[in-house]
């Protein structure tokens, strides 16, 4: 008889024979920055993370760099919003000031902006409102402003985040003419309407204020759209593919792993984050044990980048194996 379990007899053995492995460098940690002065602010749906004024965010940065994490995404929240967005094409609003403070004093950090108009327009939907909905096209034409200014300010690249046609082949034209052909885009490819975004609204204060997501966020029962999505941004010059939610749609990153020779990435959600962190402080769960098999589940489903909440912490348990 063949036994199987020989080869899990010992730690040293299962080691060996072990298939994927997690690393700090799969992390891309998340980072809010609200504008103003003296902000520390605990997020209460999130337990550990907090938004940052620029004047305080070197307690955070120093701690990511001594982790060795990669690389960061940034989330901008302005203290002036209005319908259309326009503090995201702002040379000098938030997210700008951010990408420079960081690249100047923590060279080493890889800097990603999220591009998107939740955080910045006053109805909280993301992009031009008309008739009650996103205007696609009109979006489109505001993506490109932001992503230039982005730019200029000396991001290292680019994630659109917000799921409207022809993002990917809008953003990549407008970069190649306005000098940046080097710049890379990471495509929230596949982004479904999902209820696992709520600690994240929270968070960066971008509830729309009216209806839902729902007619340009994907339809969590599909798996094939997701397919057609990610190929459209292939065809259009995405570098990185994206899933988010990561958990409950790892069908949907194996899928992307096995169809296109690009780097899939997956985005383990606030509402993820939040379920390991509640169960863990009722004591139900042992909360390091869950957050490592997530993540490793993640891996194991072809994810090769994790942008997480868990990455400080994960990072930590990785350092002490």
């Amino acid at each position: 008889m063949f036994r199987t379990r020989r080869l899990r007899k010992t730690d040293g053995i299962r080691r060996l024979v072990r298939e994927n492995q997690l690393s700090v460098n799969d992390f891309i940690y998340p980072l809010f920055i609200e504008e103003g002065e003296g902000i520390e602010k605990e997020i209460v749906s999130m337990p550990g993370i907090k938004r940052w004024s620029l004047d305080t965010v070197s307690k955070e940065l120093d701690e990511v760099v001594a982790l060795n994490i990669p690389a960061v995404i940034l989330f901008g929240i302005p203290t002036e919003k209005d319908e259309v967005g326009t503090e995201t094409w702002n040379d000098n609003g938030i997210m700008q000031q951010a990408v420079r403070y960081i690249k100047k004093n923590y060279p080493s950090l890889y800097v990603i902006t999220d591009v998107c108009f939740c955080e910045y327009t006053s109805h909280g939907h993301c992009g031009v409102l008309c008739d009650n909905d996103v205007d696609n096209d009109a979006t489109l034409v505001n993506l490109a402003k932001q992503v230039i200014s982005h730019a200029k300010a000396g991001v290292d690249m680019v994630a659109p985040s917000g799921m409207m046609d022809g993002t990917i082949a809008m953003i990549r034209e407008s970069l190649d003419q306005a000098g940046y052909p080097n710049l890379p885009i990471m495509g929230y490819s596949v982004k479904y309407a999902s209820a696992f975004y709520g600690p994240f609204r929270d968070a960066a204060d971008s509830a729309p204020s009216f209806g839902d997501r729902r007619t340009y966020q994907m339809d969590p029962a599909n798996r094939d759209e997701g397919l057609r999505e990610a190929t459209f941004d292939d065809e259009e010059g995405a570098d990185i593919l994206m899933v988010k939610p990561a958990l409950s749609y790892l069908d949907i990153i194996r899928d992307l792993k096995e169809n296109f020779d690009r780097p899939i990435a997956c985005y383990n959600v606030s509402g993820e984050y939040a379920m390991v962190k509640a169960a863990a402080e009722k004591g139900w769960i042992d909360g390091e044990r869950v957050m490592m098999e997530s993540l490793l589940s993640m891996k194991r489903a072809g994810a090769d980048i994790i942008i997480t909440y868990f990455a400080k912490e994960a990072a930590r348990a990785l350092l002490n194996k």
